[in-house]
């Protein structure tokens, strides 16, 4: 029953947003604050730049149909569906979720989390490794590349150049300098990797109190009501449902075998909130991200949730299976 409960990490997002409600940060304070934030994010970059093994990247080449069925899931079905979402009208989702779910679907897979369901399921672990860092990798180019694009041709705003200068020096510059300096420090950091735990969620629930603080003091719960955000839940149940669908049965028709369709379904059905709310106070800066980022941390407690009732689904079939070819095997 535990597995359906919320994770840790999930619990203290939801406190951080209650302290948002009741104590906002604002004025001076608020702008050191930001300073501090731009500072950690930047921080987690460098370090995911220096955990990735460059052998884990060479590897993820090596099976490049699974991984392109992944990105293809990630960076194409994902933002095709919340296109198509945008045909839902406004007096059913206001515009400001929905530019929170387009935000939402450009983002990069998951690393731990589809790591350790398709471990749990049965599937291929270590191209689930390689495809879920493949997917981070290439989501710090093409998230804000598909922003740009999506956002600008749907009209919800493109990337400004200060938000082009903000990617770059939030994001690009640190995760290459943890690239580039990963061969003398990616061992220490990924052998500390709960020490330095803190580093990086401590950085997101700073982003997430900033946001929320604007949010709130700009009146976030005047503009939405508890139908609007029902209406919410609903239209991303059902974007994972669609994606969980399309990657389960199109690595079927692709002649994917079992192991390698686990892999598929779980890094191709998930989206990073630990990725994606830095990335939003880098790409969406000066602006309102609160209501962007409140669609990203539904969808992740719905992801767990569903995914964790799939892996056990399949965890149970593969032993199903397991069993039934031991007779065949004596024989």
């Amino acid at each position: 029953m535990r597995r359906y409960l919320p994770d840790t990490f999930t619990i203290l997002l939801l406190l951080t947003v209650a302290l948002a409600a009741v104590l906002p940060i604002d004025g001076a304070a608020a702008d050191w604050f930001a300073v501090a934030t731009k500072i950690g994010v930047g921080l987690i970059f460098f370090l995911h730049g220096a955990r990735l093994s460059r052998d884990v990247v060479i590897a993820g080449f090596l099976h490049w149909r699974l991984h392109l069925a992944i990105l293809l899931s990630t960076f194409a079905l994902f933002p095709l569906l919340g296109l198509l979402i945008g045909f839902v009208p406004a007096w059913v989702l206001p515009p400001s979720l929905y530019t929170g779910i387009l935000f939402l679907c450009v983002l990069p897979s998951t690393v731990q989390s589809s790591i350790a369901f398709t471990s749990m399921a049965g599937g291929n672990v270590p191209a689930a490794v390689c495809a879920a860092s493949a997917s981070n990798i290439f989501g710090v180019f093409l998230t804000p590349l598909l922003v740009g694009v999506i956002f600008s041709a749907g009209g919800h705003g493109g990337v400004s150049l200060d938000a082009i200068e903000q990617i770059l020096l939030q994001l690009l510059a640190p995760f290459a300098a943890g690239q580039f300096l990963q061969p003398w420090i990616g061992g220490w950091i990924r052998a500390r990797k709960k020490l330095l735990a803190p580093v990086d969620r401590g950085s997101i629930l700073m982003v997430v109190y900033l946001a929320f603080s604007q949010a709130v003091t700009a009146g976030l719960w005047h503009v939405f009501t508890m139908t609007d955000l029902a209406v919410l839940i609903a239209i991303e149940l059902v974007l994972l449902a669609l994606v969980l669908v399309a990657t389960i049965f199109g690595s079927r028709l692709l002649g994917f075998d079992r192991a390698d369709e686990i892999a598929i379904t779980f890094c191709g059905s998930k989206k990073s909130l630990a990725s994606g709310i830095p990335m939003a106070s880098a790409i969406f800066a000066g602006q309102d991200i609160g209501m962007i980022v409140l669609p990203v941390m539904l969808f992740h407690q719905i992801q767990l949730m569903a995914c964790a009732v799939l892996a056990q689904r399949y965890a149970a079939k593969t032993t199903e299976l397991e069993g039934a070819a031991v007779p065949a095997t004596l024989t």
